[in-house]
């Protein structure tokens, strides 16, 4: 397994959750596509921040309630829906309760589940990121190219 996860992440949920919808980022940055991932969660259940930061959002976004942390190494993770407990400008630390996951989240299979994205930059130049990838949760595996000799 790679050793390429940023340091100082955990999960958002615990115990640590069930992935329901897997990272889907497009081809092309205009288009569609799941930029983060869903973990299945039961509403009222405590969402944690995945690392120390500050919040940077912290309310509605087109009727969903939402919380944005940005942390040192620039990172901006985002949650959602989430009735948040903490306010913008606020400091967080890696496994504080930020808020409780609430019921709404369109395109969840199950019936309540937690949106987890993760970026750098914004704007044009915002770059998506799998979240599963701060918490060592991608695996990579390397295939041998050829025979081997013994």
């Amino acid at each position: 397994m790679a050793d390429a996860a940023p340091r100082g992440y955990g999960w958002p949920l615990s115990p640590r959750p069930r992935v329901v919808t897997p990272y889907d980022p497009p081809d092309q940055r205009w288009q569609s596509g799941h930029r983060g991932v869903d973990l299945a969660a039961s509403a009222g259940s405590s969402v944690l921040a995945a690392g120390s930061g500050t919040v940077s959002f912290a309310g509605d976004v087109g009727g969903k309630p939402v919380v944005s942390i940005r942390h040192a190494d620039g990172l901006l993770t985002t949650y959602e829906p989430v009735d948040a407990i903490v306010s913008k400008g606020q400091t967080v630390t890696r496994g504080q309760v930020i808020g409780t996951v609430t019921s709404g989240h369109a395109g969840c299979p199950t019936t309540t589940c937690l949106h987890w994205g993760a970026r750098r930059g914004s704007g044009s130049s915002a770059v998506y990121l799998n979240p599963l990838a701060l918490v060592d949760a991608v695996r990579v595996r390397l295939k041998p190219v050829g025979t081997v000799a013994n």
